[in-house]
């Protein structure tokens, strides 16, 4: 019978990582249960790692958590990545073919491993999504089989500032290996967005705690990312300055405004010492700076909103009461909110909330990239009872820990009797005697 197969995945994000493994069955039923988290401020900063030492006792915590719950040891992980300097470069790559061959899948590899051949100043690739091909400047999905005099693929580099996955293997040197890097907001889009989603045209935004990704589709295939250094503890960060408390003060102030994008309607209550509306008024001038930088975002893709037909909203931010309907008023697209990947079941209820979309999605990301008969955790091997192999030893002699010593033989006991008292009678009559001579010698 073949074994399940163990799948560990980490998303490290500006304000918790997450760690949880999932289940896959030989059938590819695929399923999570076990899901751990750690809050942290300040030690990742728009996504990037700035405290490594931090974090890695945090991921090593969480780690450890996780083999306690299935009584295992974690090998390896599937490591998310996503920060402030990660987006997408179009470039194109053309090639004259021979008319005589079809063209196969080993050529478009080699050319498309060609055009990574050349560095981009300070950027690392991190990922390469090809866009669009054309065999004889004629568009097609797949050119594979099809013959003709050239060649030209468009190819989406997703790079990233070299101190991003620098970083992320310093946090994992305390020994677990990271078996491979998975763009996280791409990894998203393929497992929460449908494929009608993809071919009419959307954009995905997820807006998290100091950055917001945007990343859009259309025509089944990417066509643009980036991550604006904008997020919701923007919002927070508004409220502590612009009304002089704590961050955690202004946090829980933003979190309980119904709808603080509309302060003409907010109620005028105090909440932990805060006006109510004067913090929705920061709230919503901030969201809205944001708002337009998201949709300013579809300008610099080449395209306008009416070349999409959604927005799928996600993140930490995105509960932010009023939030989609701001957005679908601004840049005249409906948008709905993202729901966890369909093909991972959540067998335990208390993870199975939208904050936790990323992590699922690389799960299931990892699940299709995984080889057969691989796994990311060994289990822990008890024996169901006693085995035998080969010949039975032969049973060892008994040895007593405290021999008994030999005794000594005893005189066997006499018998009282008429000798008795008389062995007696004269011991005392010596004594009498010696009594008498030692009187006569004074």
């Amino acid at each position: 019978m073949e074994k399940n197969q163990y799948i560990v995945a980490l998303e490290i994000g500006s304000s918790k990582i997450v760690g949880a493994i999932a289940e896959k069955t030989s059938a590819g039923y695929l399923s999570v249960k076990h899901l751990q988290e750690e809050r942290h401020l300040n030690s990742v900063r728009y996504g990037i790692v700035q405290n490594v030492e931090n974090i890695k006792s945090s991921v090593n915590r969480i780690l450890k958590n996780l083999e306690g719950m299935v009584d295992g040891r974690i090998t390896q992980v599937y490591m998310g990545v996503s920060g402030r300097s990660l987006h997408s470069i179009l470039s194109e790559v053309n090639r004259s073919v021979g008319t005589t061959e079809p063209i196969t899948k080993e050529l478009i590899d080699r050319i498309i491993h060609d055009a990574t051949s050349t560095p981009i100043r300070n950027y690392e690739t991190v990922d390469i999504v090809p866009r669009a091909y054309y065999v004889d400047k004629v568009e097609t999905p797949n050119p594979v089989g099809q013959f003709g005099s050239s060649i030209k693929i468009k190819v989406n580099f997703i790079v990233a500032k070299p101190s991003l996955k620098l970083n992320l293997n310093r946090v994992m040197s305390f020994g677990v290996p990271v078996k491979d890097y998975i763009v996280t907001p791409l990894a998203v889009a393929e497992q929460i967005l449908s494929e009608s989603d993809r071919e009419l045209g959307c954009m995905l935004v997820d807006m998290g705690a100091e950055t917001t990704t945007v990343t859009i589709y259309k025509n089944k295939a990417l066509i643009y990312l980036s991550t604006l250094p904008l997020g919701g503890r923007n919002l927070t960060r508004d409220v502590m300055t612009g009304k002089n408390v704590l961050e955690e003060t202004a946090e829980n102030v933003k979190k309980n405004i119904n709808n603080p994008l509309d302060p003409a309607n907010v109620s005028n209550v105090v909440i932990e010492g805060v006006n109510s509306s004067e913090a929705a008024n920061y709230i919503s001038a901030r969201t809205g700076e944001i708002i337009a930088n998201i949709n300013q975002q579809l300008a610099y893709a080449g395209i306008s909103s009416n070349d999409i037909q959604s927005i799928v909203l996600i993140g930490g931010s995105a509960h932010i009461g009023g939030l989609q309907q701001k957005i679908e008023e601004t840049i005249k697209v409906k948008v709905r909110k993202g729901q966890n990947p369909m093909g991972l079941n959540i067998l335990n209820p208390e993870i199975n909330r939208m904050e936790y979309i990323e992590v699922f999605s690389l799960l299931a990301k990892a699940a299709e990239m995984i080889e057969d008969g691989e796994s990311c955790i060994e289990l822990q091997q008890y024996a169901d009872g006693p085995t035998f192999e080969g010949p039975r030893a032969p049973r060892p002699e008994y040895v007593d820990p405290k021999p008994e010593l030999p005794r000594e033989p005893k005189e066997p006991k006499k018998k009282p009797g008429k000798s008795r008292w008389k062995a007696w009678g004269d011991k005392l009559s010596r004594l009498m005697s010696e009594d008498d001579a030692a009187e006569e010698d004074q």
